[in-house]
């Protein structure tokens, strides 16, 4: 690999290679995009021409540009060989790999959907006056008012980005044994918010400076570096399906293919799993707060979720399992205790947690 650049002498914008070499200084793999567009750069003739499998693709070890976010990379030598063969290229960051989550919030003015695809799984009273409502930016801020937090378009602390269209990018850092799926805002089975759109793994956002057709993707404010993921989003994304929580699956880049409905923990004995994030809720015990201790309950309980789902453990033991290790740790929240429970079992429940090698 090339030496480091000197981080003084590149930022975001500057132009496309020393915005790609910028991303990648933060270990963040980029990808060539078509020039003024939001897309990746052709594949190859042979690649156009073949229906083959990516991880037989000779172009990729070869070092060429192919396939996207799968041949994102961090490498000085290789970055400026992409964009010396064409400098307009415009820069994208692969955000499984760089451990990244980027909320893409658009504002495309239509009319609001049904109000069960407004937040998914979370009922909006027809008390509730939605007027005025039209766009990812009212979505998120409704989610943020439901949950007493605050708005991520409005958080100073993190890397944020208006995009070519008027909408946002709101950047943050992927929890260590957390992984996130990418998803629509527009799927009616998993989505965070309507026009909301999650770019985590198998995902890719356009860089901080890049200019397309339609405009300039300019960063707001100060940050310039993707702060952590507040716990309650963290905790949202795995309400929704997005957190991939398996404590046995390590942190990066996925296998390629479809995402598996059925998890597998690679372990003797899957109570195991779960005891060991039980020990995690209850040693936030030691400290009164900054511990995640909402984020862990939440995790025990959707992997419990998933070992009651697959029969291998009873609904009424998942509960008292992950009741008496809370309340060790924090006695005075019983009520947060119990709805962090039932939202994570409820939320595990979708996707069983089998035992591999067994029936």
């Amino acid at each position: 690999m090339s030496p480091l650049p000197d981080s003084s002498a590149v930022s975001p914008g500057s132009s496309p290679v020393d915005t790609a070499i910028w991303c990648a200084q933060r270990g963040w793999p980029v990808h060539p995009l078509v020039p003024g567009q939001k897309v990746p750069a052709a594949n190859c003739p042979s690649c156009r021409e073949q229906n083959h499998l990516i991880e037989n693709c000779s172009c990729l070890p070869s070092g060429r540009w192919c396939h996207g976010f799968h041949a994102a990379t961090t490498d000085y030598a290789q970055i400026r060989t992409w964009w010396a063969t064409q400098p307009r290229f415009g820069v994208a960051v692969s955000c499984g790999p760089a451990r990244l989550v980027v909320l893409d919030v658009d504002a495309h003015a239509n009319e609001y959907p049904p109000r069960e695809r407004l937040l998914p799984g979370i009922p909006i009273p027809a008390a509730i006056d939605l007027a005025g409502l039209s766009n990812g930016f009212h979505t998120l801020a409704l989610l943020a008012a439901y949950r007493k937090q605050q708005n991520p378009c409005d958080d100073e602390t993190t890397l944020r980005v208006e995009t070519a269209s008027g909408g946002m990018h709101v950047w943050y850092s992927v929890p260590d044994g957390m992984r996130i799926r990418s998803s629509s805002g527009a799927g009616a089975k998993v989505a965070l918010a309507w026009q909301v759109d999650v770019r985590a793994e198998r995902g890719y956002v356009v860089a901080p400076g890049v200019r397309t057709k339609r405009g300039t993707y300019r960063p707001v404010g100060r940050a310039v570096i993707p702060a952590p993921l507040p716990e309650w989003l963290a905790n949202e994304l795995i309400r929704t399906g997005h957190g991939i929580t398996s404590p046995h699956e390590p942190p990066g880049h996925p296998p390629y293919g479809k995402t598996p409905r059925a998890l597998v923990l690679r372990t003797p004995e899957p109570i195991d799993g779960l005891t060991r994030l039980l020990d995690d809720v209850q040693a936030c015990a030691s400290a009164s707060e900054g511990t995640g201790f909402t984020s862990k309950l939440n995790v025990a309980a959707y992997t419990a979720g998933g070992l009651v789902a697959a029969g291998r453990l009873s609904h009424a033991e998942a509960v008292s399992r992950l009741t008496k290790a809370a309340e060790a740790a924090r006695p005075a929240q019983q009520r947060k205790i119990t709805r962090t429970i039932n939202d994570g079992l409820k939320a595990g429940a979708a996707r069983p947690l089998h035992l591999e090698g067994r029936s």
